[in-house]
């Protein structure tokens, strides 16, 4: 799904539920929706939201690794990555 058939899956259900916003309206919450999350994973490395899931940081250790093309090693230095674990609901609705 891209950003404009979110805006359009949105707004539809918001007009089905008798809630009146424009597509640029309905845009613009949506930025601000995962603007927050976003500012919440960053403050507190966990965002979890009920029935859909948890966005967490996982911190990865620095480590060795090697140059595919050469064979020769190198450092490949410690990161953070967002890893998201689905609810049991989301998970049983996928299956």
């Amino acid at each position: 799904m891209t950003k404009s058939e979110l805006i359009n899956a949105v707004n539809s259900a918001a007009d089905a539920k008798g809630i009146v916003l424009t597509k640029k309206d309905t845009g613009e919450v949506i930025d601000i929706l995962f603007d927050t999350i976003a500012a919440a994973i960053q403050e507190t490395e966990r965002f979890s939201y009920p029935n859909f899931g948890t966005f967490s940081v996982k911190h990865r250790k620095a480590r060795e690794g090697r140059n595919p093309r050469t064979g020769s090693p190198i450092k490949i230095e410690s990161s953070k990555s967002v890893s998201f674990k689905p609810a049991p609901n989301l998970r049983d609705r996928v299956n």
